[in-house]
Formats: C-alpha cells, sequence, structure tokens
C-alpha cells in the first residue's frame, strides 16, 4: 500500500519517493517490518493462546525433554502469516501476478493448517483433518497456481535470439520475427541477442551446458496434442512440488526452530534468485532465464524471512510457541510456488535437502516396516525413529540404522540440520556458474 500510495504521488516532487522504486530498499524494508511485527504481536498472540490455553498436546514417545513441552502453546504460524501478509501489502506491488498467486498461496495453506490446528486443538480429536482433505486442499492450490502460469499473459520468460548487428540496424525479419525498437537488445560476442518474450515450459536444471530443461521433453506428441500434453506435465509437476513442499515442512516440524530456521534459509537463497532473474543484466550475466517481474518476488521472500527470524525468536529451544500446521503448510508451500514461479524447482532437492529427505526417511520407514511385517510376521525399522530428526534422539531401539548409539540432545540436533540447511544453500548458489 505504501508502494501504491508513492505511485499515485510521483508526480509530486517527495523527498526520499524514488527509494520506493528499488526492490532492494522494499525488500529490506519488508524484512525488517516482518521482524517487528513477530516480536511484537508474537508476544501478545502468545498470551492470548496460553489464556485461551491452546496447547500442544503431546504423545509421550520416549523423547528427552519431550514431556516439557505438554501445553506449550501452538497455532503460532498465525504470527509468521500475518508478518508476511502485513508487510507484502505495504511494501510489494499488489498488481503483479507473481505477488497475488503467492498471497493466495499463504492464505490457502494457512486456512488449512489452521483447520487442522483447530480440530486437533478445540475439537481434541489428535488426528486434525484427514490426510485426504489435506491432499486435496493442497491439489486444488497447485491446479489453480499451474494452470494461472499455463494461461496467464502476464507469466512470461525472455529466450536470447542471436541476431547480426545488421539486421538489427535495417530492421529486417530475423527467424520470422522483426525487430523492435523496444527489443531488449545486448551485444555478445559481436551479435546482438534479442530477449523474445514467450510462453514457456522450460525451468533451470543443474550440471548441463544451458542449464534448461523443457517438460516438453516428456511429452510423446508432437502438433497441437503435443502442446497440451507439455502443459499438462508442467500442471502436474506443479501439483506435485507444492504438495511435497507443503507436507515436507510438515514432517520437519517436530524440534524447536528446526522448520523455522532451515525455512528461513532455503527463503534467503529463493529471494537471491528471484531478484537476479527478474533483472535482465543479471540474469544474462549468469546464464539463468530471465523472466519479466519475478524480482518482486523478492520482496516477498524477505517478508517471508523476516517473519520467520521473528518467529524464531520465541520458537528457539526451549519454545516459547509452536507453529502447528497453521505454520508449517503454509511456508512449506510458499517455498514450493516460489520455486516454481522463478523456475528453480528442480534445485529443491538440493536447496531444501532436508525437508526431501525428512520425507523419504518416513517414506521408507513405512514401507520397510510393511513389508517386513508381511514376510516375517514381525516389523523391523529402518531408522529408530521417524521422521529422520527423531532418529538422533532415541536410543536402544533395534533398527537398521543405529548410529548414533546414544541420544543427542534437541538443541544440538537443530543446529547441526541448520549447518547442513546453510550448506546445501551455498551449493545451490553455487550451481548457477557449475554446467
Amino acid at each position: 500500500m505504501i508502494y501504491h500510495l508513492f505511485e499515485l504521488l510521483k508526480d509530486y516532487d517527495i523527498p526520499g519517493q524514488r527509494l520506493m522504486t528499488y526492490l532492494s530498499f522494499r525488500a529490506i524494508f519488508a524484512s525488517v517490518t516482518a521482524i517487528l511485527i513477530s516480536l511484537v504481536a508474537g508476544k501478545r498472540i502468545i498470551r492470548w493462546l496460553q489464556k485461551k490455553q491452546i496447547g500442544e498436546e503431546i504423545r509421550d514417545l520416549g523423547l528427552e525433554g519431550q514431556m516439557q513441552k505438554k501445553g506449550t502453546p501452538t497455532m503460532g504460524g498465525i504470527i509468521i502469516i500475518l508478518s508476511i501478509l502485513i508487510s507484502v501489502l505495504l511494501f510489494a506491488d499488489l498488481t503483479n501476478i507473481y505477488i497475488i498467486l503467492l498471497l493466495i498461496s499463504t492464505v490457502w495453506l494457512g486456512l488449512l493448517g489452521f483447520t487442522d490446528d483447530y480440530i486437533k486443538v478445540f475439537r481434541h480429536n489428535k488426528e486434525g483433518l484427514s490426510e485426504r482433505a489435506k491432499l486435496i486442499a493442497q491439489i486444488i492450490l497447485g491446479l489453480v497456481i499451474g494452470i494461472t502460469v499455463c494461461f496467464s499473459n502476464d507469466i512470461v520468460v525472455r529466450e536470447k535470439v542471436p541476431v547480426s548487428a545488421e539486421a538489427e540496424t535495417s530492421g529486417v525479419h530475423v527467424s520470422g520475427e522483426t525487430l523492435d525498437v523496444d527489443s531488449e537488445l545486448k551485444v555478445e560476442d559481436g551479435q546482438w541477442a534479442e530477449h523474445d518474450v514467450i510462453k514457456s515450459t522450460k525451468t533451470t536444471i543443474p550440471f548441463v551446458k544451458n542449464h534448461e530443461f523443457d517438460y516438453k521433453w516428456l511429452s510423446p506428441f508432437d502438433g497441437a496434442l503435443g502442446w497440451y500434453c507439455k502443459w499438462a506435465i508442467y500442471v502436474l509437476m506443479i501439483v506435485i512440488v507444492i504438495t511435497a513442499c507443503s507436507n515436507g515442512t510438515n514432517l520437519t516440524d517436530g524440534m524447536d526452530g528446526l522448520s523455522t530456521g532451515t525455512s528461513a534459509i532455503a527463503g534467503v537463497v529463493l529471494g537471491i534468485f528471484a531478484y537476479l532473474s527478474g533483472n535482465i543484466i543479471n540474469a544474462d550475466y549468469l546464464n539463468i532465464m530471465y523472466i519479466p517481474g519475478t524480482g518482486e518476488i523478492a520482496v516477498f521472500m524477505a517478508a517471508f524471512v523476516g517473519a520467520l527470524v521473528g518467529f524464531l525468536w520465541y520458537n528457539s529451544f526451549p519454545a516459547q510457541v509452536f507453529m502447528g500446521d497453521t505454520g508449517s503448510l503454509a511456508i512449506g508451500g510458499i517455498i514450493g510456488v516460489c520455486a516454481i514461479l522463478i523456475r528453480k524447482e528442480l534445485l529443491l532437492p538440493i536447496l531444501c535437502g532436508i525437508f526431501f529427505v525428512e520425507s523419504l526417511s518416513v517414506l521408507v520407514q513405512r514401507f520397510y516396516f510393511k513389508y517386513t511385517k508381511k514376510k516375517y510376521g514381525v516389523g523391523k525399522r529402518v531408522f529408530k525413529m521417524a521422521p529422520l530428526h527423531h532418529h538422533f534422539q532415541k536410543e536402544g531401539i533395534p533398527a537398521l540404522i543405529s548410529v548414533p548409539k546414544k541420544a543427542t540432545p534437541e538443541a544440538k540436533i537443530t543446529v547441526r540440520f541448520w549447518i547442513i540447511g546453510v550448506l546445501l544453500a551455498v551449493l545451490t548458489i553455487a550451481l548457477l556458474k557449475i554446467r
């Protein structure tokens, strides 16, 4: 709103007015605002949750210090969502399609998580919302995002088309296109490079020369049928990414500060990618896709990281509040949607390696337990406990992987996971230059 207010007053000579035109300035202010809202409003929300006795119901799993958390206020994700929404509404361009999609994702998944927490806390149903209901809601969001990406004229990428200097000066047709004086042109290796606006199913993939993968390569058809098929594959991929990220973050939310810290680290990297992808000079230099308008996502992700950092003030060990599904489903979905919009979803298994391994540990544990129970009559475990972070807290349980023998303190596990998250983040950024 502040951004749009300055836009309305752009004809007046107001000191410092131009600062609002800079993404970096608005991103910084959005982040700081989100931190302050989390700190100030968070304290009041926690008191309100305590007053209403909205506390976490803990099952005794034999983990060190687990029962001490009983009664700790939950549904703290309200703090995160509130901080993000207010900061983005103040400093982001609300007409930007990417911001609109991220706001919709935040509210949708926040309401989904809130409903789940409400059933658990107020109706005293430990199961909460059914897995099927959660999955359906996540799929609906994925379809909305996917269809918008498919049909919106505001979501495009710009590809470089080599053009000779002779053609540029004469204005002749090149590859069926006439050069426009307003085209984005840049001299490279003695040639002009025109950035041609297109609808594309291309995305970023590491370790290859041009860093690009096109989902149309997965289509078995050509022509008109191939066009529909490639977009159907892309939309399906979008649904899978959003669902996986949302549930992956939810599974990781089992220790004080674990999900909050690792999500903030991923948010920083995605914000950097958004800024670079939305800037034609940086995109050309790094040889990544230039996606007009995605620079605005940097403002959103700055607010996202700020909200998580502020929440970590209360969520760090020993936690004064838990985010609950209200927060975990929303922040996972935001990470997934952001990665899709800036065409970096195939980097998520690296960037969000912790979420990926946590989810994988649950799947492996369930599959192996059912398989051994069916074959031998007794279920066996791969890990002492799943998700993976609880494996390090347990001792004395027979499992294929029994290391470490002794239980590791929760705070140490969390910090070590943060360190791994930072290493994965650095590796993900480094992949921009590795071909």
